[in-house]
């Protein structure tokens, strides 16, 4: 470990005394997973896995709501922008997702309407702003994005809009996270729990993983010393034989979680089983429009005809989100996949651990 370069932290001395306690605390062998892909950021952009204890590796989770979503749900989307008069908005990353033939990229080249927005609301404006098209918004994310898409379903109910509609692809953390706890292939002895999703949820959905198996967590923030801080905290834990979850972000997450955006989720969705890439069909792991919005559930209105899935060839994506291997492991990193010929969506979203590794590594 190279202490010189804490020198680019904003508090080097409590960086060094943080490392200086992972050190002291660690145990022979440790893996902890960080859950959230800006953790994954995070630590690879500021060279934190060189800093860690000989026998501790840091494993990037499934905590990229891009990457994990399923290969049906994109080509569901690329179903969805083929019907005529249907304009796609959609974040970004999304467009560069390959399907199983196609991407919303190629679609767009061949005369589809897609178009980039920075949030619901946006995709709300432009329906109101464009009444004569279809208007579907892709809804991708955890619990962070989630209220969002809610309220603005809610809003387009009440002005009566009946040219914007929603493709929900939302998931939740928790359920995905007892998969991988559970999975003895997997070993992982503690986790560095997302602090946006928690912003929403809380900490009270995380406490199974202590109680059930005996897992430590730490939701953490995404400084540097944020993220070491929860690694401190989590070494501390192994090293006394404790299984908590405790918070380290405490000017973001209050146990109970958002009330407000956790009623909206509640008032627009009910929870349903989704499908992970990497983890399969997780129960009650996904959201569903009620049947009180269902004019505004986008496969429900326009039931597109999807072509059969096919995984991409070598695409060793699925196995990084479970932790199983790093990026560097899969025969097609760096070789065939790259962010300018994206074969998987581990290395199209900027949150994605390919994309990471590729960029810091």
């Amino acid at each position: 470990m190279d202490l010189a370069e804490l020198n680019k932290f904003k508090d080097p001395e409590l960086a060094r005394g943080l490392i200086s306690s992972i050190h002291k605390w660690a145990p022979e062998h440790a893996t902890l997973m960080e859950v959230c892909g800006t953790h994954t950021v995070a630590i690879a952009r500021n060279g934190l896995r060189g800093m860690m204890p000989e026998g501790t590796r840091l494993a990037s989770g499934p905590g990229c709501p891009v990457c994990v979503t399923s290969n049906k749900d994109i080509d569901t989307v690329i179903a969805l922008s083929r019907i005529p008069g249907v304009t796609i908005t959609t974040f970004g990353d999304m467009t560069r997702v390959p399907g199983s033939t196609s991407s919303l990229l190629k679609e767009q080249a061949q005369g589809r309407s897609i178009r980039i927005v920075y949030s619901p609301l946006d995709a709300l404006r432009y329906a109101q702003q464009h009444p004569d098209e279809q208007v579907v918004f892709v809804g991708v994310g955890f619990e962070t994005t989630t209220p969002l898409v809610a309220m603005a379903i809610k809003r387009a109910q009440a002005l009566g809009l009946d040219n914007f509609s929603v493709f929900v692809a939302h998931k939740n953390m928790p359920g995905a996270l007892e998969v991988i706890v559970s999975d003895p292939k997997l070993k992982v002895d503690a986790l560095i729990l997302p602090g946006h999703v928690s912003t929403i949820i809380g900490a009270k959905p995380y406490e199974f993983l202590a109680k059930k198996y005996g897992i430590p967590g730490v939701i953490t923030g995404f400084e540097p010393v944020d993220v070491l801080q929860g690694i401190a905290m989590l070494m501390r834990q192994l090293h006394e034989g404790r299984a908590e979850i405790e918070i380290a972000y405490a000017r973001g997450v209050m146990p109970e979680g958002n009330p407000v955006a956790l009623a909206a989720i509640e008032e627009v969705f009910e929870t349903v089983d989704a499908t992970w890439r990497g983890l399969g069909v997780i129960p009650g792991s996904g959201y569903a429009i009620r049947d009180e919005f269902a004019e505004f559930d986008a496969f429900r209105r326009f039931e597109p005809e999807v072509e059969p899935t096919q995984e991409p060839k070598g695409c060793r994506c699925g196995d990084v989100l479970r932790g199983m291997m790093t990026p560097a492991e899969c025969p097609l990193f760096r070789k065939v996949c790259t962010p300018e010929n994206p074969v998987g969506p581990c290395m199209v979203s900027s949150e994605g651990s390919c994309a990471a590794y590729f960029r810091y590594l």
